[in-house]
């Protein structure tokens, strides 16, 4: 079976972080089908809460 492409490359990770960062997100959630990725780009000095939806980056 001739393996295929990867959907999701690590390059395709990394420009939605770094246009998190511009846009001054502190989280970024990154789903890609059924897994979804939690990337926390601030240190938390409060309790855990789940992120709050402020507004989408689509890229």
């Amino acid at each position: 079976m001739p393996r295929r492409p990867a959907t999701v490359t690590q390059a395709d990770i990394a420009r939605t972080v770094r246009a998190a960062k511009q846009a001054g997100a502190s989280e970024v959630e990154v789903r890609v089908g059924s897994a979804v990725f939690l990337i926390r780009l601030e240190s938390s000095t409060g309790p855990d809460l789940p992120p709050v939806p402020e507004k989408e980056i689509v890229l």
